[in-house]
């Protein structure tokens, strides 16, 4: 603390006069002026944090005078101490507090100076109050030194001593009388013997007595004045030890004066104990009884015997008495006390110490302080050497480190800080020690928040960044690095107008002018630019910095790169601008067709343009809708696969017979080979057949009509590779690493006849992966073709069941009954249509309950059944159905827009005969038909 507060009063040092200097050294003479001004400010500012530190010590008078003696500060214990008010005191010499024979003699100036050569003036000395009262007091005067080592002023700290200097001199006076009426006493040796047995005090009885003056015999052993039998026998030793005992011995015997001779002594000796029942001493009474003659002066005697008994035992009193007032003043004070002897036997403890070891006063006196006093190394859980055993091998004031802490009688674990000093005799000798600590369980916690704060903040991906007022960099953390590209070193204390675009003049002072206001700036988005002068998307949320006044001192801002979402939102923007123009192509198509079909009545030929047209943009918008789906489906994870052994051949073929319409209406050249000898692989014949059309539809639409388009599968190595070739309009090499990111065009501005989302090569990519095999993309650049290319992993041949996938559905002639429930009732009465047009008999119903009751009365054959319905979902109406008598060899088909695995599985648990996925293609319902009479058969 003291070097902090000369750190605090120092001011800085007096600069030499600068030169004049020319019109161009205006800015630096500028920038000293501010630099000044900066370095008072913080003076003023480390001044009021000093008087707030001491503003409310109470039982200490703690003032700053400067170097001559003038009183600069006035604490609330200066006040109580002396009587004066702030007002009235700061501005007046310190020696008004000095008795006037004190100013007179020049004392307070003497004791300036001795602080001034020696850095520190201690004494205890009678001081005035206001109203002239004195008071004892304990004054320390510490000089302050500035940087240049001069002094700056002074720190006086005074302590009111008064109760304690009235107590000495009671103790004084009860001693002397002690020692006047003990040391009178001229028929009785009686004298102060130290726990050893060593002499302490002679009066002149014993001087009379056994012939030794003070300065000879004090100190020695009072085994002198036994004879050479009693001492070979311990006598002395045994005296002691029964006084100590049982509180006195009394005895008759020789005793030995200086010139050897011996005299008949009667002997008493009396225990002297604290109140803790620490022996400190013994009470010694010898009285001649050589000469015994009257009575009367043996009852002289006795009755002198008794006086000095008293006196020995008002004297023990007194020392319990300024025993006990010592205990009661380490009991009030607020950090933890425990008082041990010379062997590290506790004595005291205060209730502080109590409650944070858990033992009382009773419980741990005479116990050794390990036994109470247990520490450990905080964060290894060591045991840590005792505090006191140290101070007894030091000599001197030990302090145990930071991480120490105490374990309570309970086992609690409480982290402390403490320090033990060593209580001396007069003599100088460690007679015991003190030692004090307290709970820091709260100031740790406070420093742990503190660094994990600064831990948060130096390792948070956002730039956290201080400021102040005038808009200069204060803090710069790790996150700010990484995005402008300064480090700490250089941005701090650069303004922040280094990371303000050209273009955004009047932004920093508009939100500078809201900090000054205390207002708090949240998500503002704009743009900031990076050392090496590239723009960066950000998102900055401002806080003001209040100081413990309320007052704006700066503020704190948090700044996040959103040029990835920023990046995002156009992408997904572009892709919704995308799929609406994707989706409003095949619309119009239809909705034209429909117009057509309206107006042409029986015109045939406009009926045949008609209906291809508008089933091929139907086909189109259902690819649309199953890309997105697929989409959905890999990214949950919920796409499952049905491997089975194929030929590499037919996967092919079957991917071409998808898309042989596209290829035809492109009037491509399309080249296919594949291997000779059997090829297989273990794949889904849909899934993978579905990732080679995507690669040759892209090839079909990025290809201008007539453009040659090569499809190739052979067999290298360990696998199969199929190769999608064309002579398009081909990839910037910066794209080849984007194409199979999704919603990824490769080149809008072409405005090809067919377009897309963005997301077919994403698919192909997921779809192949999910096989175990890798896909890439090459190309020589635009205008140059592309070249995409599937690996998968060849499997051994086994048996292969012929694929009659191929074959021509059958339409069957033969008249079915059939049920559509859908609530959807333009798509009920279309199917229905449908239906009826193909020969059969065709009922509809709007919900599930209404299905029911209709198929009751109608018994069809087949129903096709919606999933998603009012008052009956499609689930429940296939159970209840079933559960009838005439439901249970019904043929029950979901048909709906609901096609995700997990939608078929609960079709089939629910009852259905199969799942069918809107819109559904006229094959597939020919299909239906077909297995209806085959079961019907």
């Amino acid at each position: 603390m003291f070097e902090y507060l000369q750190r605090l009063f120092a001011k800085p040092p007096q600069q030499p006069a600068k030169p004049k200097m020319f019109p161009t050294s205006v800015a630096s003479l500028e920038a000293a002026v501010e630099s000044q001004n900066m370095a008072e400010a913080g003076l003023r500012q480390s001044e009021e944090h000093f008087a707030q530190l001491v503003a409310g010590v109470r039982d200490y008078s703690v003032l700053l005078l400067d170097r001559n003696g003038v009183i600069l500060t006035w604490n609330a214990g200066a006040e109580r101490l002396k009587g004066y008010r702030p007002e009235e005191i700061i501005g007046q010499h310190f020696s008004r507090f000095y008795p006037r024979e004190s100013v007179s003699a020049g004392w307070p100036t003497h004791e300036l100076k001795v602080a001034t050569e020696t850095g520190r003036f201690e004494e205890e000395n009678w001081r005035l109050r206001k109203d002239g009262s004195k008071f004892w007091a304990s004054v320390v005067i510490t000089a302050l030194r500035g940087p240049d080592q001069e002094v700056r002023g002074f720190l006086k700290i005074t302590r009111d001593l008064t109760d304690r200097k009235q107590t000495e001199e009671r103790l004084k006076l009860s001693e002397e009388r002690f020692r006047l009426l003990v040391d009178g006493v001229s028929d009785y040796a009686v004298f102060m013997l130290d726990p050893d047995g060593r002499i302490a005090t002679w009066n002149v009885g014993a001087q009379r007595l056994k012939q030794y003056t003070a300065e000879e015999i004090i100190g020695q052993h009072f085994s002198k004045f036994y004879t050479k039998a009693d001492i070979e026998r311990d006598w002395p030793a045994e005296e002691l030890r029964t006084a100590a005992a049982v509180g006195r011995f009394e005895d008759e015997g020789l005793r030995v004066r200086k010139d050897g001779t011996t005299f008949w002594a009667n002997v008493v000796i009396t225990s002297v104990k604290d109140e803790s029942g620490i022996l400190r001493g013994y009470a010694k009474v010898t009285r001649d009884l050589t000469e015994r003659q009257a009575a009367e002066e043996n009852q002289r005697r006795l009755l002198m015997e008794e006086v000095a008994r008293r006196a020995a035992e008002q004297w023990a009193h007194e020392v319990d008495r300024q025993r006990e007032q010592l205990h009661v003043t380490l009991s009030s004070i607020g950090d933890a006390v425990i008082v041990t002897d010379g062997e590290g036997i506790i004595t005291f403890l205060n209730p502080v110490a109590s409650e944070l070891t858990g033992w009382d006063l009773e419980e741990a006196t005479n116990k050794p302080l390990e036994s109470v006093f247990r520490v450990v190394n905080d964060t290894t859980g060591e045991p840590i050497a005792n505090p006191v055993k140290l101070v007894f091998l030091k000599g001197n004031v030990v302090t145990l480190a930071n991480d120490t802490a105490l374990i309570a009688k309970n086992g609690r674990t409480i982290p402390i800080e403490d320090s033990a000093a060593p209580i001396r005799s007069k003599s100088g000798e460690i007679e015991g020690a003190v030692l004090v600590f307290r709970d820091v369980t709260e100031m740790r916690r406070a420093v742990e928040t503190r660094l994990r704060l600064a831990a948060i903040v130096e390792s948070s991906d956002d730039a956290i960044i201080g400021e102040t007022l005038d808009g200069k960099i204060s803090s710069w953390n790790k996150g700010a690095q990484q995005l402008y590209g300064y480090s700490a070193n250089e941005a701090i204390g650069q303004p922040l107008s280094i990371l303000i675009p050209g273009d955004h003049p009047d932004e920093l002072p508009d939100l500078m002018e809201r900090i000054a206001r205390a207002e708090s700036v949240e998500h503002f988005e704009t743009q900031r630019v990076r050392k090496d002068g590239s723009l960066v998307d950000v998102a900055l949320t401002i806080s003001p910095i209040l100081n413990a006044e309320g007052k704006v001192v700066g503020a704190s801002k948090i700044a996040r790169d959103v040029s990835a979402r920023k990046l995002e939102d156009r992408r997904k923007n572009e892709f919704l601008a995308v799929l609406a123009h994707e989706l409003r192509n095949p619309l119009a198509s239809l909705r034209n067709g429909l117009q057509v079909l309206r107006l042409a009545d029986n015109d045939r030929a406009a009926l045949a343009q008609a209906r291809p047209m508008m089933e091929r943009q139907l086909q189109h918008l259902v690819r649309l809708v199953d890309d997105l789906l697929d989409v959905s489906r890999i990214s949950q994870g919920k796409l499952q696969l049905r491997k089975e052994r194929l030929s590499l051949g037919a996967v092919v073929a079957h991917a071409l017979e998808v898309i042989g319409q596209h290829t035809d209406h492109g009037h491509h050249e399309l080249t296919v080979k594949v291997p000779e000898e059997p090829t297989y692989v273990d794949a889904d014949k849909t899934r993978l057949a579905q990732a080679i059309s995507n690669l040759v539809n892209n090839a079909i639409k990025y290809s201008d009509p007539g453009s040659q388009i090569w499809v190739t599968a052979e067999h290298r190595g360990n696998e199969a590779v199929i190769t999608v070739k064309d002579n398009g309009i081909g990839i910037e090499t910066a794209m080849l690493g984007k194409v199979f990111d999704m919603f990824t065009q490769i080149d809008r501005s072409l405005e090809q006849s067919q377009g897309g989302l963005g997301v077919g090569l994403n698919i192909v990519k997921q779809l192949v992966e999910m096989h175990g095999g890798t896909v890439a993309a090459r190309s020589a650049g635009l205008g140059k073709g592309s070249e995409f290319s599937i690996h998968l992993p060849v499997v051994l041949a086994v048996h292969q069941q012929q694929d009659s996938s191929g074959d021509e559905p059958v339409v069957t002639s033969i008249r079915h009954r059939i049920l559509v429930v859908d609530d959807n009732r333009d798509a009920a009465s279309s199917m229905a249509m449908m239906l009826q047009m193909m020969g059969n008999d065709v009922r509809t119903a709007h919900d599930g309950l209404a299905g029911i009751q209709v198929a009751e009365t109608f018994v069809p054959e087949l129903i096709l059944l919606d999933i998603g319905m009012p008052k009956l979902n499609g689930f429940d109406t296939c159970r209840r159905i079933r559960e009838q008598p005439w439901g249970k060899n019904v043929m029950i088909v979901a048909l709906t827009g609901w096609g995700q695995d997990e939608d078929k599985q609960r079709s089939q648990e629910s009852g259905f005969d199969g799942h069918v996925v809107k819109p559904v293609d006229p094959a597939t319902l020919e299909q239906l038909l077909v297995g209806l009479k085959s079961a019907t058969g």
